[in-house]
């Protein structure tokens, strides 16, 4: 028999570790309040604060590395259809075929 888990939304989950991070209350206090087992609590403090520093980055050259990392994999794509169009034009010359544009 599987046991349902339930889910929360991350806001939620934010929401519980501030809660704790503000620390007018203990972890016991905060469980019961959420209805939720101090485990689960401390599992959620402990994987904020390992992704905390990702709130700081720079999304902006993060944007800029992806967006040139695209135009890069654009003209590769762009040269391999070159190259192909020209292996093609060459074999249809070679075996006859004429080219009738259209």
């Amino acid at each position: 028999m599987v046991k349902n888990r339930k889910s929360y939304k991350p806001s939620y989950k934010a929401q519980v570790v501030l809660d704790l991070l503000k620390e007018e209350k203990i972890l016991a206090q905060i469980s019961s309040e959420y209805k939720l087992s101090p485990s689960v609590v401390s599992k959620w403090k402990n994987i904020m604060i390992k992704n905390i520093e990702k709130v700081f980055e720079d999304t902006k050259s993060k944007t800029s590395h992806e967006k040139k990392e695209y135009e890069k994999q654009i003209d590769e794509l762009y040269q391999e259809i070159g190259k192909l169009t020209t292996q093609l034009n060459w074999l249809k010359k070679k075996c006859g075929i004429s080219i009738i544009p259209g």
